[in-house]
């Protein structure tokens, strides 16, 4: 394993941890959509995108962009560790006069691109950056998550065909394939057959990786797209509840209210990781 490999599983160790601390801290929220992209936050901010925590609003900076906004626990332990704020800020989520609300908000958190948590509207979001940078001749990548339920949006479908037609091959989609949405699996609500075969009709190059093997996400992603490479999606491989074995096994694990076995099974699992 590489030192660079090495380092994003141990950062990608820290945000899992600090995202299951502040959810339990409220006793509440999107604990298995949260845990499913903490690799994939873990290579982009840990070894792919450019920026910088003193200036989140640099111009130089490579933009991220979180559609599926109900996952910004994971988000805001990104940036806390990264020190866009300070890490006692999380502790603080979703509570009256925080900066830090459910889902993220570009005037209210720093190092947050756009304001997102409605499905379906972030990829268009993220496409509008992405077409702006290139009409300008600027080199900034753009990067987004979907969600897998997110996709029963057709907002979505004229997203990534907008994306295809104009090359847009500076913006890098990441499907969060974890097979579960709010209301059941993604199989009983609405079936999506292939994803791969889908986007590679719609014009894009697409690779499919294991949710939490970072070796994987980072290669596909390490080196910007040249010019003659269509627009890329990752299809994420992932298990909602990622890395925590109890809510891996959980049958509906999208929103949780803490009763006092998951509390006790959460923080078992949260000393597990700290490895104490």
């Amino acid at each position: 394993m590489s030192d660079v490999v090495t380092q994003i599983h141990d950062f990608a160790k820290q945000i899992r941890i600090e995202t299951l601390k502040q959810l339990n801290h409220l006793g509440f929220g999107h604990y298995g959509g949260s845990l499913s992209v903490v690799e994939t936050l873990a290579v982009l901010y840990d070894a792919v995108m450019k920026y910088d925590p003193k200036d989140p609003k640099w111009e130089g900076r490579d933009y991220f962009v979180l559609s599926k906004g109900h996952a910004g626990p994971a988000l805001y332990s990104t940036l806390a560790l990264k020190g866009f704020f300070p890490k006692d800020d999380l502790m603080t989520l979703n509570q009256n006069g925080t900066k830090l609300p459910s889902h993220p908000d570009r005037l209210r958190t720093k190092g947050v691109d756009a304001t997102t948590g409605s499905l379906g509207q972030g990829i268009s979001i993220a496409s509008g950056i992405a077409l702006a940078h290139k009409l300008s001749n600027h080199y900034n990548r753009v990067f987004c998550i979907v969600g897998d339920g997110e996709l029963n949006e057709g907002q979505c479908w004229e997203a990534f065909q907008f994306i295809a037609h104009h090359d847009l091959n500076n913006l890098t989609i990441f499907v969060d394939y974890n097979k579960k949405q709010l209301d059941g699996t993604l199989d009983e609500i609405i079936m999506p057959f292939s994803f791969e075969d889908k986007f590679k009709a719609f014009g894009f190059d697409v690779v499919t990786v294991k949710g939490d093997d970072v070796a994987a996400i980072y290669a596909a992603v390490k080196h910007p797209r040249r010019n003659s490479e269509r627009p890329l999606v990752v299809i994420l491989d992932s298990i909602k509840g990622q890395g925590v074995a109890y809510l891996e096994n959980m049958a509906s694990n999208h929103h949780l209210r803490l009763t006092d076995e998951i509390k006790i099974e959460i923080e078992k699992a949260i000393t597990l990781l700290e490895g104490k």
